[in-house]
């Protein structure tokens, strides 16, 4: 009797960790967003004159010590670019998280960027010495600096809701999970220090979302792969 040729069945192959050029460019994702708020929260805690209820964070590129969160603001967009490059060297071609994700991620990148290149304007008595309340005219600077939280708070949150899509589809649901709820507790919270007028929300809310940035990195790092939609 003739032997039958065995039946080519789909099989998931085993996820590989990427290699070093990659495990570099995804380390500095890893570090971005803890980076950028520790450097944050100690200015807040250590700058005089500056109120974290009241100041937001953008302000810490002002006076004589701005030059720190600037280089904060500069550095870690650099760092997020570059896990950008290392998420499109590990993620699988043709997929969501691969086309979309990683340029959306790549806006977070340039936004921080952007933050860091064009400062906003003294106001509500920061630095010391300068008027209370918001400024009569605004800079073209301060203007321009007002695109970035905006553009990063979007790109960043649609990513978020790409990659839940990627994680839902490969069966990880706890990341899916994380991967809505980060939005959902970026943009409450950002709400939420409105009309209560504490920009403390805000901060804890972007911490919760830059993190999930790291995050992703991390996971990626270890070789975890997405099926194909």
């Amino acid at each position: 009797m003739a032997a039958h040729a065995p039946t080519s069945q789909p099989v998931d192959r085993p996820a590989t960790a990427p290699a070093r050029a990659g495990r570099i460019l995804l380390a500095c994702g890893a570090v971005a967003g803890p980076l950028f708020v520790l450097v944050i929260v100690g200015q807040a805690v250590t700058r005089n004159g500056f109120d974290a209820a009241r100041h937001p964070l953008s302000m810490l590129s002002l006076g004589r010590h701005g030059w720190i969160q600037t280089l904060n603001f500069l550095v870690c967009g650099l760092l997020v670019l570059a896990s950008v490059a290392g998420l499109r060297r590990t993620l699988e071609p043709g997929t969501l998280g691969r086309v979309w994700g990683t340029r959306l991620l790549a806006v977070y990148g340039a936004g921080l960027v952007w933050a860091g290149v064009f400062r906003t304007d003294p106001a509500l008595g920061y630095p010391p010495g300068s008027p209370d309340g918001n400024p009569v005219h605004v800079s073209w600077h301060g203007v321009l600096h007002n695109f970035a939280p905006v553009g990063v708070g979007l790109a960043l949150s649609a990513a978020c809701l790409v990659f839940a899509r990627r994680f839902a589809r490969d069966g990880r649901r706890g990341w899916a999970l994380y991967s809505v709820l980060a939005p959902v507790a970026y943009l409450v919270l950002g709400f939420a220090a409105l009309p209560v007028e504490d920009y403390r929300l805000m901060l804890v809310g972007g911490a919760v979302i830059w993190t999930w940035a790291c995050a992703v990195c991390l996971d990626q790092m270890t070789g975890r792969t997405a099926r194909r939609p």
